[in-house]
């Protein structure tokens, strides 16, 4: 065990939230120094072990990381007023970008919330426009209200220690939250699988914290009972419960679990009888029954009030020692059996640790001040670290961390502390690690931006919401009002395991359930039966990974060391940030700013920028198409999605279609007055079953001017533009994949001669030039090895000036390849680098 001398020593040392860049983690060292078994698979694994933090974005927290779809993503999209989405506007009209908060030179980790509540995270997306964030996520705290801290993002400087652990294992940069809403919705999503009661299909969805706590006992099945009932050994390891047991507010921020294990709130957990809780209300009992005495003491001729103070505290007596009864040692021995194993095994707290529930004090001096902070007296990951020392880790493991080590913006980053010990608890005997596979993740993104639209499923009763592929069913995934429940923002998620080592980058798109997803697959292998959770509804199987493409087979992808990070005093170095000044690196942009960024935002000294370089991108399983084409006897423009099946590893995928410049509704031709204002910049959500295929038509009465103007996104950077009008030339253009190439298909259906021009928009390829009698066919084949198969293609036709074709994203082959090379500007030639970046609508159209 670890020693409460060694644990202070560890608090004070290791770098969490600050550090210089020199030196490794040991943790992460160990960590990643450790290779698997030979022959072996993430599938030889004994145990998962999961941790879920708090309240954090993905552009927030590694927006700036190497290799990431972040501030250099080469083709996000475009916000009302033809602006990209880095530049969002407040109420008061004034412009800002993302901008640095500067840890090391701000108290920015002790500015406590945004909001994140179900109202603002649906208002900040605004229907898919993604441009509502400034007004809507303003702070509550005075000081802080005029600030645009949503936009703030930290970088490796001041996160050291997670960007060298995303560099060491495989970072998800496509991983989104469940919902667009708070904590407890999103984490019953990972123990459940979904907030709704599914067996009612009826019931509605849980939105906020309040709708599930210790008051409402939520009582559908979770997924620990999947595992109770297949017999797979499983723990949620807390230092306390969150349930009251008579911690101060500071105590419960450093001891408690802050809520963080929702099985707390459901019935059949029965966590009212933890004897943490039961003690406190028989301390409680001791102590009305001394005010009691003492006001019987004091009666004489008391008056009225007196009398019913002395009633009340009779009632609240009565009350105690009721509930005390009813939650007695005999009673819960009641229990069904299955329900006693669920209560231990769910709250699986650091008993046997004697000062677990006290805290010491950690003294410094900053400046020629004397400064103190609490810190817990015992280990916060004793029973934890127990189990793993003594070879008692169950197979399937979740942790809770404390308010304070848990990445809360209500807490400063002291998280980090967490995660590292957890690392070296698992990394201490490396035959442990070779059987161990540790995801870290977070359950939402409190307030803060990230820059990619969550990819969300049609209404099936609002048909100009999109589409999805038969075998899909997405009614559901709504609330009450038409709200998409989610996908939520991305947040970051860090697969850590001997098969994930090497720093590689996987975008495939995952949530909350994907986790789940991931144990049905793994344990089903174990046992050699199914094991699956039926809470999981289909829309989301769909669309959302299972988490075994981050996986790679031994020695493959080990392509480094993570970068290094200087170990720092760590309780210490947190804490003296709270007396820096607020953070102060934003600025409004004033026209000649905006204008700069909108012409070249590469170039760009407004904007942040990603480090330099590439990584290893894991295999996808995905081949997409949105092949569009117009239908001139309907005047309408349509395009067919599809995710190709392919070698057993096909897989559902979700699209999104932007118009971004002016639109009228889809029934405009049956309006006999003018018709309603145009909207600009709209949004429809798509998606397909692996293997199947949706399509859709936009007439072109609803575009201004009959041109139609849409762009469409996948996963991993897919992308396709598409303009024209009725008057498109008789070209149909449809692409492929084959052996790493891009293929394009050509076909003049017209009776004159084409003249088509190919041109590489982003990686520097030479231009082609075709021309093609009346009834030819071209079949052009792109070699993609100079780009590492990443392909941004342009198709125009000679006089046609209102066409064009454009298609981006990386061709899959089942083997891994690299990142994005525009994404760090990895050494290739950007051509047209501007407009691949942020177009704007009249720019394209002219």
């Amino acid at each position: 065990m670890i020693s409460r001398r060694e644990f202070l020593r560890r608090a004070a040392l290791l770098t969490g939230g600050l550090g210089s860049v020199s030196v490794i983690p040991p943790s992460i060292l160990r960590a990643a120094g450790i290779e698997p078994a030979e022959g072996s698979t993430y599938l030889d694994a004994e145990h998962v072990v999961i941790l879920m933090q708090e309240n954090r974005s993905f552009d927030h927290a590694f927006g700036t990381l190497r290799g990431v779809r972040g501030f250099d993503d080469p083709r996000a999209i475009t916000i009302p007023g033809g602006r990209p989405v880095w530049l969002q506007t407040d109420g008061k009209g004034d412009t800002y970008a993302p901008f640095g908060l500067k840890f090391h030179e701000s108290n920015s980790t002790w500015t406590s919330c945004l909001p994140h509540d179900r109202r603002s995270e649906v208002a900040a997306g605004n229907g898919g426009k993604h441009d509502q964030w400034l007004p809507v996520m303003q702070s509550g705290i005075d000081a802080y209200e005029h600030m645009p801290l949503t936009l703030g993002y930290y970088d490796r400087a001041d996160l050291p220690f997670y960007h060298a652990f995303a560099d060491a294992f495989t970072v998800c940069d496509q991983h989104f939250c469940s919902l667009q809403t708070s904590t407890t919705p999103n984490r019953l999503y990972l123990w459940t699988g979904t907030s709704r009661d599914p067996r009612d299909p009826a019931s509605p969805a849980l939105l906020s914290n309040g709708q599930a706590d210790h008051d409402t006992h939520p009582d559908w099945p979770t997924f620990p009972e999947r595992l109770e009932e297949h017999g797979i050994s499983w723990a949620i390891y807390q230092n306390e419960i969150d349930h009251p047991t008579g911690f101060s507010p500071v105590e419960a921020s450093w001891l408690a679990n802050f809520g963080d294990n929702p099985m707390e709130y459901f019935a059949q957990y029965h966590v009212d009888f933890s004897s943490s809780r039961v003690a406190h209300l028989k301390s409680r009992l001791e102590v009305m029954k001394q005010q009691l005495a003492t006001l019987i003491a004091q009666a004489g001729d008391a008056p009225e009030e007196a009398v019913t103070r002395r009633e009340k505290v009779e009632r609240e007596i009565a009350a105690l020692a009721a509930e005390i009864e009813r939650c007695s040692p005999e009673n819960f021995a009641n229990l069904p059996l299955r329900e006693q194993s669920i209560h231990r095994k769910a709250f699986t707290v650091n008993r046997g640790d004697f000062s677990y529930r006290d805290l010491a004090t950690l003294a410094y001096e900053e400046a020629g001040e004397q400064r103190e902070v609490k810190i817990p007296a015992g280990d916060v990951l004793y029973q934890f670290r127990k189990d793993v020392d003594e070879g008692k880790l169950p197979t399937v493991s979740w942790l809770a961390a404390p308010e304070n080590f848990s990445d809360h913006p209500s807490a400063p980053w002291y998280g980090a502390w967490y995660v590292s010990e957890v690392l070296e608890i698992l990394t201490k005997n490396p035959e442990v690690w070779k059987k161990t596979i540790f995801i870290l993740t977070y359950d939402e993104n409190d307030g803060y931006y990230d820059h990619v639209p969550p990819f969300v499923p049609p209404h099936p009763d609002q048909p100009g919401s999109g589409a999805v592929s038969a075998g899909i069913d997405a009614s559901l995934e709504f609330d009450t009002r038409g709200n998409p429940l989610g996908l939520g923002y991305r947040v970051p998620m860090v697969i850590a395991s001997p098969w994930s080592r090497g720093g590689c980058v996987c975008s495939e798109v995952f949530d909350h359930t994907s986790v789940l997803q991931f144990l049905e697959k793994f344990l089903s292998h174990k046992k050699g039966r199914e094991i699956r959770e039926t809470n999981i509804g289909s829309w989301r199987r769909a669309v959302c990974g299972n988490l075994t493409s981050a996986f790679l087979p031994q020695g493959d992808g080990i392509g480094g060391h993570p970068l290094p990070v200087e170990l720092a005093p760590f309780i210490r170095d947190v804490h003296r940030t709270r007396y820096l000044a607020p953070p102060a690196g934003y600025r409004a942009l004033d026209e000649v700013a905006i204008r700069e960024v909108m012409e070249e935002p590469f170039a760009s000294p407004h904007l942040p920028r990603q480090e330099p370089g590439s990584k290893v991108s894991v295999a996808l399983p995905y081949a997409l198409h949105a092949e569009g084409r117009l239908d001139r006897e309907k005047r309408a423009f349509v395009i067919r999605f599809e995710s190709e099946a392919s070698d057993g590893r096909g897989k559902g995928a979700p699209f999104h279609v932007y118009a971004p410049g002016l639109t009228y509704p889809d029934d405009v031709a049956s309006y006999t007055d003018a018709p309603p204002p145009a909207e600009e910049v709209r949004r429809w959500s798509f998606a397909t079953l692996a293997g199947a295929s949706v399509e859709y038509a936009w007439p072109l009465e609803i575009f201004e001017g009959g041109r139609y103007f849409l762009r469409s996104y996948g996963p991993n950077g897919f992308f396709r533009e598409y303009l024209g009008d009725a008057a498109d030339p008789a070209l149909e253009a449809s692409t492929g994949y084959e052996n790493g190439d891009f293929i394009v298909r050509l076909v003049n259906a017209g009776r004159a001669p084409l003249e088509v021009i190919v041109t590489d928009l982003s990686y520097g390829a030479p231009e082609i030039r075709k021309t093609l009698p009346p009834g030819v066919r071209e079949t052009l084949r792109i070699d993609l090895t100079a780009s590492r198969r990443w392909y941004d293609l342009g198709i125009t036709v000679t006089g046609a000036d209102h066409f064009s074709r454009r298609h981006a994203g990386r061709v899959e082959t089942g083997k891994p390849g690299s990142t994005d090379p525009l994404i760090g500007r990895n050494g290739v030639a950007v051509i047209g680098a501007s407009e691949s970046r942020a177009t704007k609508p009249d720019q394209r159209m002219e």
